[in-house]
């Protein structure tokens, strides 16, 4: 399946949580229930399209309705501001303690053989530079919710983390092609 479809799709659940807090007065409670449910639909649709799913989606949506459902039953928003902090941590976790533990760099299943002739080195450096950022971005959440006002924070988790990852992910790119050669 084409990628920018399932990019799409992952995508959708963000635009649907986005326009129900804007649209209905800034509610986060009432914009965390369609939300938890599009991730839920998002991921099952990947999966009947790809008949597989990231593991790096599977643990979004885990997490998404897991902090989502507890913002909710507690009726404390504060579980809902720390998701992205959390993901961003379990990620760079994985990342550091993979390489810890394994002596392999993980990224390389995020990457799932795209740069399969790739030198080990090269992937260590990957590696070492995702579990950086996801801790900048980790870091980055909670300063934003600690600081600005819920309004900010939603247009930063919408159209700040994002940018930020893509240009993130874009500045990797002369790493991987510079090295990608025999």
């Amino acid at each position: 399946m084409n990628k920018f479809v399932i990019s799409v799709i992952n995508f959708i659940p963000l635009i649907i949580f986005f326009v129900i807090y804007f649209r209905y007065d800034q509610d986060l409670m009432l914009a965390i229930p369609p939300f938890i449910v599009a991730t839920l639909v998002a991921l099952a649709i990947v999966y009947f399209l790809e008949k597989k799913v990231s593991m790096m989606l599977l643990m979004g949506g885990i997490i998404i309705t897991l902090f989502g459902g507890l913002a909710l039953y507690f009726d404390n928003k504060i579980f809902f501001y720390m998701k992205p902090t959390v993901i961003s941590l379990l990620f760079a976790g994985a990342l550091f303690l993979g390489k810890l533990f394994t002596k392999k760099p993980l990224i390389k299943i995020l990457f799932q053989g795209a740069l399969k002739d790739l030198e080990e080195e090269r992937w260590q450096k990957l590696n070492n530079r995702f579990t950086y950022f996801f801790i900048f971005l980790a870091i980055l959440n909670e300063i934003v919710w600690r600081t600005q006002s819920e309004a900010f924070w939603v247009n930063f988790k919408v159209w700040g983390i994002l940018p930020i990852s893509f240009l993130f992910g874009l500045s990797q790119v002369p790493l991987m092609i510079k090295y990608n050669l025999k």
